[in-house]
């Protein structure tokens, strides 16, 4: 079973690659505990997406704490004891910031950060959910959260390439990377089934999966 080897698996990607989808449909199947970020919390957000110079500092402060009470949460958890996917891990914070705010609020963000940020356990296991940019837009459009119609496709390579270049170097767990441009789980479930059955073939410490179309 799959939760024998991982009693903690997180799901990670940009914006519109479905890890939301992918860690709940992981949880279910698994009968595990599940820890999502809740977006939609942040008064900021909508904000921030029509003028991001004036909003990002708040929405990502707001941000910040959020998920650092989800993962003292987290540490209250009993992994050993029942398994746990989340669709974040706080390591992904920085990226937003360093993506969305100016130095001088960078500068601030990173000393709130270090000062206030707890030890989170160690995933067991990460799944990177990647696709292209067009492909991200295109998501974002189809499932019509308001807010989200304002992102443009040129921030999503931003923020596809944040994403790339942070799990390059990333090492502290074991790392599926997965093209996840032409798998529907939702729609398909012979895509998720295959999907289960390449992250239960895991052996190395970084390892890929890419689904032709």
């Amino acid at each position: 079973m799959l939760f024998d080897r991982y009693r903690y698996i997180v799901v990670e990607g940009p914006i519109g690659t479905g890890k939301t989808s992918l860690a709940k449909k992981l949880a279910e199947r698994f009968q595990a505990g599940l820890l999502l970020e809740n977006a939609d919390a942040n008064p900021f957000l909508p904000r921030f997406y029509e003028d991001p110079k004036r909003h990002a500092l708040s929405a990502q402060l707001f941000f910040l704490f959020q998920r650092m009470n989800q993962v003292r949460e987290l540490k209250q958890m009993d992994l050993f004891g029942h398994a746990t996917v989340s669709d974040f891990f706080l390591e992904k914070d920085p990226l937003f910031a360093k993506l969305n705010l100016g130095d001088d609020e960078y500068a601030l963000y990173q000393q709130i950060y270090q000062h206030m940020r707890p030890q989170a356990p160690t995933p067991d296991l990460v799944i990177y959910l990647q696709a292209p940019p067009n492909v991200l837009a295109e998501r974002v459009r189809q499932r019509a959260i308001a807010y989200e119609q304002e992102i443009g496709e040129s921030y999503l390579a931003k923020l596809a390439n944040s994403y790339s270049e942070f799990f390059y170097h990333y090492d502290a767990s074991p790392l599926l990377i997965v093209n996840n441009a032409h798998l529907n789980i939702v729609d398909r479930p012979q895509d998720f089934d295959l999907l289960v059955e390449r992250i239960g073939r895991m052996r190395g410490g970084r390892e890929f999966f890419n689904r032709a179309e």
